[in-house]
């Protein structure tokens, strides 16, 4: 299911955008975007296709679909302990979306928000795009112990915002059940809003386990919103499909209110609920295959980049990505970008301010997300110039 002869390039170079095979040069490897090289679950497919058969593609309600509302209410119950109810859940376009609007619903202008550094760009971007204020608390690629009382030292009258993303891209690091509950008591103790972000909470790799924050108490599940998205462990990326669940009526109808879904200004598409409802009622099977092949495919990228010269990474708890430091090269995230894309013919993420904040200087990220005989030759190239340097 999730060997090189399900990866089929010639689609791929067609249709895969943002980074990856469609956009590189011939010839090159990407291993950028978080975005999965295999095709999606048929039942997906199967189910898309039978509801465009009947060619009606009418306006959904703008608070979603109610198959789809009870399939996401109904996964955060069994599979994440937390009492979510379908009226309090609604989809986005997307969990960056989704990211947009909680931090649309909870700042004015020059309200301050806590974001972890490093971290994917669309925190410090939506934040900002609200006219709100970033600011950073750094959890570095390793850290065994999260310094709660720096971050608490960070929290000012202007603050509203705390913005979690467990697992961490780029650093795939799995926030502990006790890490969890300090930052949610914190959260408490100071009246701010968790903005919690687990798109990636399916991609586990044992023995860490997944908590969701609002899973711990009722004080700490009331002021948090959860965002999720679909693109991570079921490959749709392009179906450009999220949800986000508040906790109480008076969070869900300010996060819809600024969602702009009731005057269909925005809205989430249908055929994304669709596959995404197929996606949490049938596909579990499908999901459970690709993490078993992510966990080795884990095993070998991490290994691979250890033995390379001037190379150092950590094995991600959680995510399909690596990120490796590379300071031991002598040279920049960027130049090292470079010189892999010119010279190894593969390309990765540089480990650069503007996509994961100043957190990431000397490190660059790069998607296993692949065949195990895409990975290799990869991990082959990259090898042979960095041991050349």
């Amino acid at each position: 299911m999730f060997d090189s002869r399900s990866v089929n390039l010639e689609i791929l170079k067609q249709r895969a955008y943002n980074l990856r095979w469609a956009t590189v040069p011939q010839g090159v490897i990407p291993l950028t975007a978080a975005d999965p090289d295999f095709p999606s679950a048929p039942e997906i497919a199967e189910s898309i296709t039978r509801f465009v058969k009947d060619r009606y593609l009418c306006y959904g309600p703008p608070d979603g679909l109610p198959d789809f509302k009870e399939s996401v209410a109904n996964f955060f119950i069994n599979k994440r302990n937390i009492p979510a109810k379908p009226a309090y859940i609604f989809p986005v376009d997307s969990a960056a979306f989704g990211i947009y609007v909680v931090c649309q619903a909870f700042l004015e202008p020059n309200d301050e928000a806590i974001i972890f550094d490093p971290v994917d760009f669309l925190f410090r971007y939506s934040i900002e795009s609200v006219g709100g204020k970033a600011v950073s608390f750094a959890i570095p690629a390793g850290t065994d112990i999260v310094d709660f009382e720096a971050l608490e030292k960070l929290i000012t009258p202007k603050t509203r915002l705390i913005c979690l993303c467990n697992p961490l891209n780029p650093t795939g690091k799995v926030f502990t059940k006790a890490e969890l509950l300090q930052l949610g008591n914190i959260a408490c103790k100071h009246n701010l809003t968790i903005l919690s972000d687990e798109i990636w909470s399916d991609i586990i790799y044992a023995p860490h386990t997944y908590t969701s924050i609002a899973s711990l108490d009722e004080a700490i599940r009331e002021r948090t919103v959860t965002v999720t998205g679909y693109s991570k462990s079921y490959g749709l990326a392009g179906l450009r499909i999220g949800s986000v669940m508040a906790s109480n009526q008076e969070t869900f109808d300010k996060l819809i209110k600024v969602s702009l879904h009731q005057s269909t200004v925005h809205g989430a598409n249908v055929l994304g609920q669709i596959a995404a409802t197929t996606a949490l009622n049938e596909c579990d099977y499908w999901l459970q295959a690709f993490v078993a092949h992510l966990n080795e495919m884990q095993q070998l990228c991490v290994t691979e980049l250890n033995s390379m010269k001037g190379v150092s990474c950590i094995a991600p708890e959680g995510c399909y990505v690596a990120f490796a430091n590379i300071v031991g090269t002598g040279k920049s995230s960027k130049e090292v970008h470079e010189l892999l894309l010119n010279e190894a013919k593969v390309a990765v993420v540089p480990g650069l301010k503007e996509w994961f904040g100043a957190g990431a200087d000397g490190y660059i990220r790069l998607s296993f997300a692949t065949s195990n005989e895409i990975l290799t030759q990869a991990l082959s190239q990259i090898k042979t110039v960095i041991n050349t340097l």
